[in-house]
């Protein structure tokens, strides 16, 4: 058409269909968007299998793998198929519409827009049902592989005479077919019935019958197969009773079978059975006698009596048979539930002895030396000296030592000696000059273990270090120092490649160095770093030229990262410790087995249980909402902190749990036998089992029915007195000696109070030395009721109380000085209780604590000294052996001058010996020198001072004495 405003012609502007470059375009988008989604899934994938293969242990990702795809598609496509078969079925049960009524016609429209796409509909709706089905299944891989695998316990519940392996490993199982036969029942149910109202089948508003008798015939079966379902359900809650949580007057987290429920709510259950079963044989019946009557009355019938026989019989039974005399009731179940706990948790073997808290031993000379021999107490705490370990060890400003130390035992001079360790980590945030070379190729390792002893410090305070400096020396030997695998270890590194890494600086300048080891995955090939990239969200993996060949990612580098990777069906201990053994610096991981299928076993929350002072921003808590009533450390693992290399191997041999997950993931652990002797000597009991044991022991220490449920011998863990968090006092490892035996050994200790109250209930112990006979054997001290030996509450209270302390106490706070807590251990010793507690002061120009005082306190009797040994001799009021490890200030071994001359030149020297001591402790050896020179001066002064008195004193000239 000409332009009619008269103006020039251009072209026609088009307005549909867009032009075919348009289209191109388009489409081009669209498959460079698939493209890129089907990559980045790959990248996931791609980049999970390199890992599992660098560390090898790709049979649990391919094992893990494959269970889950083969879940998701058979349940998928039941779930699809179940579905799907019966909208067909519905559809194809539609009656003729050949008069249809006004609520039919309003209905067609909607008849006649699906009817093209029906097919579409119809693979649409079962495929989305089978996503979602298959998705959820996948999730039970768990549970499947535990089902197939389940291996006996070689015990049985006390009601049904079962396996405890159908608790832990049939029951979930068979929950879930039965949870996934409810859904598929009730989806198809009401996919049906939509169909069968859209076409017809189903009328609600039209008069005449409201259903057509095929309509009827087909979603009767559908509900048949739903009350049938519900018959199984009433048939497996009968051993689920065995099982199931419930609260009695005397605990918590009850599980098992009470009164009420063996003599109600298990003939309720069958009785209920039976009703769904022939409630299900009426719907089946309907095929052929086409009337909803029958059902429907059977139906009415098993609701009425799911209220009568299952809700309100065993209210009534609870009310009328139980409360009256619930105890003489429970007696019977009460017992069955303590045996099964104390058997699930690994505490049948506690032995509780009495024990009075009050020694009667009139010799003090005894009690002295007992005081030496019974415990080595460990005066370094690992929970405050990590700063001091920073500052005096930490060289370098991108290294860091972990909040909380850990405990161990290495030998010198052929004796064992208990030893604070720590690993000088790398400190990404301490590094000088941020960026991603510096972040990711530069600075890749720390460097160094650094020891002290456990039981001495020097004279002013500071750690006795065993092995330090950078490279660190001492007693460890030659080893492997480089670490690339820790607990603050959190980010990846590049290594490897063309790009230099820090190895560590000293006096002659930065050493660089390549790594060496097998650790990481390979970035040498291109699509291993196009995956990386996008995995980790870097483009720079992908072009940066200081990836090249040899290059190799490290990833995944804590400790309890790795092995909760390489073995998922493990619960990780909160605190991997280092040990060195064999010249490497190993990561010792514990791990559980744990279950929730126990029967008559009380469940606990293990991030509740194995909470204390400790873990509020120092150490991990295990699993936080991970609730268990059976637990075992099954596992001990090792991550080599140089190479990542990841070991397991089995401690409990005897754990049914394990060896079900050995069937599952074959040739993954490493049989007990194959542990190196000398990393035995590193192995130990590990906390938070014990912390686990410790809470179920603040109620089954007690064995009998009645008292149990009297509730009379309840104790509780106090909270740590050291500080003000209101958490419950952590355990302490030292090696000491229970009453019971010959010889120290390493234990783990804690104590309990009586619950409401602070006096001390009882002391527990356990043998943490994976080297004894003992080991894991629990030795509970149990006081009389009748007394009131005090806890370590009311033993801080009267530290803090005491007059002289008090005024001790402000000295040391003095220049605005503060006054740290160490841990207050708790010793057994000839029928009393010595309590010790280290004194740290940081000092305001320090800023890092130091080991200044020591409190003691046995039978009531308080000391407050330097030493250990001063406070002892003050408490027993005899003197021992002279400590190692501490060293008198020069000048006070003998009774002081009275000449003027003499006292000057003594002060002289003691601050002299002071300022060295600091200088000492701030490793600045330019001020240790001038104090040890002023020191020697002042020695000096002080002798000729005191021969020119004895000169003058008696005309005789005085023995020469040596400078001390």
């Amino acid at each position: 058409m000409p332009d009619r405003g008269g103006g020039p012609t251009g072209p026609r502007i088009r307005v549909g269909r867009p032009s075919r470059r348009a289209r191109t375009l388009l489409m081009t988008l669209g498959v460079l968007a698939v493209l890129a989604m089907l990559f980045v899934m790959f990248a996931g994938f791609w980049t999970d299998w390199l890992w599992y293969r660098s560390v090898g242990f790709s049979s649990v990702f391919s094992t893990t793998l494959w269970t889950k795809i083969g879940l998701f598609f058979v349940f998928g496509l039941l779930m699809a198929v179940a579905v799907g078969l019966n909208i067909w079925l519905a559809h194809k049960l539609r009656p003729p519409l050949s008069a249809m009524s006004v609520e039919q016609q309003s209905l067609d429209r909607y008849r006649m827009s699906i009817a093209p796409y029906k097919k579409w509909v119809l693979l649409g709706v079962t495929a989305l049902v089978g996503l979602i089905a298959g998705a959820s299944a996948s999730g039970q891989w768990r549970t499947w592989l535990l089902w197939v695998n389940g291996v006996p316990f070689g015990s049985k519940d006390p009601q049904f005479d079962k396996d405890v392996s159908f608790y832990a490993f049939d029951l979930p199982w068979y929950r879930f077919l039965l949870g996934f036969g409810f859904a598929a029942t009730v989806l198809s149910l009401i996919a049906a019935a939509l169909v069968h109202y859209l076409y017809g089948g189903l009328r609600i508003t039209s008069p005449g019958a409201r259903a057509t008798a095929a309509a009827t015939g087909h979603l009767s079966v559908l509900l048949g197969i739903f009350v049938s379902l519900k018959a199984v359900a009433y048939w497996l809650d009968r051993y689920g009773l065995a099982v199931k949580s419930s609260d009695l007057k005397s605990t918590d987290n009850w599980t098992g079978l009470k009164y009420v429920d063996a003599n109600a709510y298990l003939p309720a259950k069958t009785i209920l059975f039976c009703i769904a079963v022939i409630c299900a044989v009426l719907f089946f019946a309907t095929l052929w006698r086409r009337t909803w009557q029958l059902p429907v009355i059977g139906f009415g019938l098993m609701v009425l009596s799911a209220i009568l026989i299952g809700g309100l019989y065993p209210a009534i039974v609870q009310k009328f048979q139980v409360q009256p005399n619930e105890q003489a009731k429970e007696a019977e179940y009460i017992q069955k539930n303590i045996d099964a706990t104390r058997e699930a948790y690994g505490i049948t073997g506690a032995k509780v002895s009495d024990y009075s808290g009050v020694s009667d031993t009139k010799d003090a000379a005894k009690l002295r030396a007992d005081a030496d021999t019974t415990a080595s107490v460990r005066l370094l705490d690992p929970n405050v000296v990590s700063p001091t370990f920073q500052q005096l060890q930490q060289v370098r400003g991108y290294y860091g030592f972990p909040g909380t130390l850990d405990v161990d035992r290495y030998k010198e001079a052929g004796k064992e000696q208990d030893t604070v360790i720590g690993l000088r980590e790398l400190d990404i945030n301490g590094i000088p000059e941020r960026n991603w070379i510096n972040d990711h190729f530069k600075y890749t390792h720390g460097y160094g273990a650094v020891t002290a002893k456990g039981t001495e410090t020097k004279s002013g305070g500071a750690p006795d270090f065993t092995e330090s400096d950078l490279p660190t020396k001492g007693f460890l030997g030659k080893y492997q120092q480089r670490i690339y695998y820790g607990e603050k270890t959190s980010q990846y590194s590049i290594v490897g490649g063309p790009q230099k890494e820090l190895d560590y600086s000293d006096a002659g300048g930065e050493k660089l160095y390549s790594y060496t080891g097998k650790s990481g995955v390979n970035l040498s090939n291109p699509v291993n770093r196009a995956a990386y990239a996008v995995a980790f969200n870097e483009p720079q993996i992908l072009y940066s030229g200081a990836i090249g060949e040899g290059s190799r990612i490290l990833y995944n580098r804590t400790p309890k990262e790795r092995v909760e990777s390489v073995a998922p069906w493990l619960t990780i201990d909160g605190d991997a410790y280092p040990a060195v053994v064999n010249g490497r610096v190993q990561w010792i991981v514990d791990a559980y087995t744990t279950s929730n299928g126990y029967p008559y076993s009380s469940r606990t929350t293990l991030g509740d249980t194995t909470a204390d002072s400790l873990t509020d921003g120092q150490r991990a808590v295990v699993a936080q909402q991970n609730q268990v009533n059976y637990i075992r450390n099954s596992v001990k693992a090792t991550v080599d902190a140089f190479d990542g290399k990841v070991k397991l191997y089995e401690w409990d041999t005897k754990d049914p749990v394990l060896k079900t997950w050995k069937k599952a993931f074959p040739g993954t652990v490493k049989p007990k036998s194959s542990i190196d002797p000398d990393l035995m000597q590193h192995l130990r009991y590990p906390q938070d089992l014990f912390k686990v044991q410790r809470e179920l022991l603040t109620r089954y220490h007690v064995t009998n029915s009645v008292q149990f449920y009297s509730g009379s011998e309840v104790w509780q863990v106090p909270d740590d007195p050291t500080n003000k968090s209101g958490n419950a006092v952590p355990p302490y490892y030292l090696s000491m000696k229970m009453p019971d035996q010959q010889a120290q050994t390493f234990s783990l200790s804690t104590t309990f109070t009586p619950k409401g109250r602070e006096n001390l209930g009882a002391f527990m112990a356990v043998d943490a030395d994976a080297n004894s006979s003992d080991y894991g054997r629990i030795r509970i001290l149990k006081l009389p009721s009748n007394t009131t030996v005090s806890g370590p509450q009311q033993v801080q209270s009267k530290f803090n109380s005491d007059t002289d302390i008090a005024n001790e106490i402000n000295i040391l706070k003095r220049g605005d000085s503060e006054v740290e807590y160490g841990n207050l251990l708790t010793v057994p010793m000839d029928g009393g209780l010595l309590y010790v507690e280290p004194v740290y002061v940081r000092g305001a120009g320090t800023n890092y604590p130091l080991l200044r005082k020591v409190l003691v306190s046995y039978n009531d009797q308080t000391a407050f000294r330097n030493t250990l040994g001063e406070a002892l001799d003050e408490v027993f009021g005899e003197q021992g052996p002279s400590e190692p490890g501490t060293t008198e200030p020069p000048g006070t071994e003998q009774p002081p001058s009275q000449d003027p001359t003499v006292r000057e030149a003594l002060d002289d020297a003691q601050k002299a010996f002071e300022a060295g001591q600091k200088a000492l402790a701030d490793q600045d050896w330019t001020a240790y020198g001038k104090a040890q020179g002023d020191l020697e001066a002042a020695l000096k002064r002080a002798a000729d001072a005191e021969a020119k008195a004895d000169q003058k004193g008696d005309g005789k000239p005085a023995e020469e004495k040596p400078a001390q």
